[in-house]
């Protein structure tokens, strides 16, 4: 595991937390929920970064290319489509959807990590 993950962990995990207990206090999307999924964002952007930089100084991904780059892909989209869907969607439940971008960033990143590695 390298640095990236964990920070994907660190940053996902605290912003599903942040989504979840929004979501149960039955409040509508607010500036921290969608500011703890653009930090998701950010944490994925940086990882794509990182990851064209090791490409570029020579480092190998072990596994497909085409896999781990889209996997990153993917994963850059995801936030971006539940931030626009709690905007449409003024309710709880858009905080809900905004709980999985964490989670969903987390499992993608291990996978990403593994076909890196």
């Amino acid at each position: 595991m390298d640095g990236y993950f964990y920070a994907v962990l660190a940053v996902g995990l605290l912003s599903t937390v942040i989504c979840l207990v929004a979501g149960l206090m039955k409040k509508a999307p607010n500036d921290v929920t969608i500011l703890s999924v653009a930090a998701v964002e950010l944490v994925l952007l940086v990882y794509l970064v990182g990851s064209i930089v090791r490409v570029i100084a020579g480092e190998r991904i072990a596994g497909e290319a085409w896999e781990f780059w889209g996997y990153l892909v993917t994963a850059l989209m995801i936030p971006l489509g539940a931030v626009y869907w709690s905007i449409l969607e003024r309710t709880r439940w858009s905080n809900f959807v905004l709980a999985a971008v964490g989670v969903t960033a987390l499992v993608m990143a291990a996978r990403m990590n593994q076909i890196w590695y």
